[in-house]
């Protein structure tokens, strides 16, 4: 490699003398024309390319490698196997709870007996806890109704609270019928559009209600597709404003009490929720390390969150991300790569409770940014993985179209623009590059914060995939000669 950057560096120094002599007859100390400093720039910049192509190139074999131990050799579907162990011991894992202590002291075991070297970073987080909750609809006829009670919500009184519906589609309708809502329970029966924009109803539905006099609120599952499942999620109370209890039904009740509003019939829901929130709790940032051999303090940071909400398994959202970051690090290290920086994983605490964990991380490590890399995150499934999301500068995007271009054997050579991650989210508008993972994700807002989040979901060898692409990506970006350019 050396080599062959001397030679391109000897080549490029010929081509700008050659630029020289033919731009410019000039007085040897005066200044370069314009068009000779454009052409230079060219030039540069040309080489540039070609020189990081020729080095991305020459990890072509690592990575297959790479990709042929995860997919086929020895590491197949071990990324599956340790996540349905994980699960099937564990469960889920909600911010504050005894679950997700005992997860994050498997997975300190765990990556110990793997030979990483591990450590725990002390974090504050949440407490929520659900408490037994029920709904009822009273009227017109009698209907058990599939409730989950919204992350922070308030619990109702204990004899529960019984009103009249009103049944909405959307904030404007609600403020339009506002002298309506008065004392009512407000029903939102939004339909699905995508999930960042339909998420707004379950973050801030409580809030807008009760800005117009609602009781309660009952939300529609933020969900493109129900078996009258309902699903759960964080909300948001709005400073000022009185808080007051909220919770997700499923599609089909939301649907049913539209329908049956207009019909111009009268709905009456009882609704009771135990629901409350406990003083912040004692938890942990998991870290894992392979310490780069050359520059040990630049860092190259994988990435997926140990916590869960507290129905399901929490295998897709986020046990996979989670794995594959670990995954990642036991290839290289079967192969006895060591690459020039470290690579970490971090396994995130309270992502769900709006990325606390990975908040407070960034707050400890922020004075180290310039040594910061990349930063991945995977939470979005592990399924059949088609291309990576890169968020950075101009330059940093041509490197890494040259490093998804290993991924050929695997067919996932895209780069696409916006790597996303709530927990990474603070690294990259700090200008730090990020990338995440694009997989096949049609039917990921089908299973997401449901009881339906179990390892059913999940299949082996898509995990396998993403394993390798991650491994790869990861390893090559840490392994060259200079970090990606901000």
């Amino acid at each position: 490699m050396a080599q062959k950057a001397g030679l391109a560096s000897l080549l490029s120094l010929s081509v700008f003398l050659s630029v020289l002599s033919s731009l410019c007859d000039c007085h040897p100390h005066s200044a370069p024309s314009m068009s000779l400093v454009s052409a230079a720039r060219a030039v540069s910049n040309h080489t540039a390319r070609k020189d990081i192509a020729i080095e991305v190139a020459g990890y072509s074999d690592v990575a297959k490698q790479i990709i042929d131990l995860a997919v086929f050799g020895a590491a197949q579907n071990r990324s599956y196997r340790r996540l349905a162990d994980f699960t099937d011991t564990i469960g889920n894992r909600v911010s504050g709870s005894q679950d997700l202590e005992m997860a994050i002291k498997y997975m300190y075991k765990a990556m110990i007996q793997d030979g990483l070297d591990v450590h725990l970073e002390p974090v504050k987080i949440p407490h929520w806890v659900r408490g037994k909750e029920s709904a009822q609809m009273i009227a017109p006829r009698a209907k058990s109704l599939a409730i989950l009670g919204l992350g922070s919500s308030v619990g109702t009184p204990p004899e529960g609270i019984e009103a009249e519906v009103l049944v909405v589609r959307s904030f404007e309708e609600l403020k339009r019928r506002a002298s309506e809502a008065v004392g009512r329970i407000v029903v939102f029966n939004q339909p699905f559009v995508s999930y960042g924009e339909t998420v707004a109803y379950r973050a801030y539905g409580a809030s807008e209600a009760a800005k117009v006099g609602a009781v309660a609120t009952l939300i529609r599952s933020i969900t493109p597709f129900s078996i009258n499942s309902p699903h759960t999620g964080v909300q948001d109370y709005q400073d000022g404003v009185k808080r007051i209890p909220t919770a997700c039904i499923t599609v089909e009740d939301a649907e049913l009490m539209w329908r049956i509003a207009q019909r111009g019939q009268r709905t009456v829901v009882r609704l009771t929720m135990e629901a409350k929130t406990l003083p912040d709790a004692d938890s942990f940032n998991t870290v894992a390390e392979i310490t780069g051999w050359q520059h040990p303090e630049q860092v190259v940071l994988l990435s997926g969150h140990l916590d869960s909400w507290d129905v399901g398994q929490g295998a897709m959202d986020d046990g996979g991300g989670a794995m594959i970051s670990w995954e990642a690090l036991s290839i290289i290290k079967d192969l006895g790569l060591r690459p020039r920086r470290t690579l970490r994983t971090v396994l995130w605490t309270a992502e769900e409770q709006g990325g606390v964990g990975a908040q407070q991380y960034f707050n400890l490590h922020k004075v180290n940014m310039t040594n910061i890399d990349m930063v991945m995150e995977s939470d979005l499934g592990t399924f059949t993985p088609v291309a990576l999301q890169f968020t950075g500068s101009d330059a940093a995007r041509k490197v890494m179209k040259e490093v998804v271009q290993l991924l050929a054997p695997i067919n996932t050579t895209k780069l696409e623009t916006h790597g996303e991650g709530t927990d990474i989210s603070p690294w990259m508008k700090a200008g730090v590059p990020g990338a995440s993972l694009h997989v096949e994700d049609s039917k990921y807002f089908w299973f997401h914060h449901s009881e339906g989040d179990t390892m059913s979901v999940q299949d082996p060898r898509a995990m396998d995939l993403c394993s390798a692409l991650w491994a790869v990506v990861s390893y090559v970006v840490a392994d060259l000669e200079d970090m990606l350019p901000r």
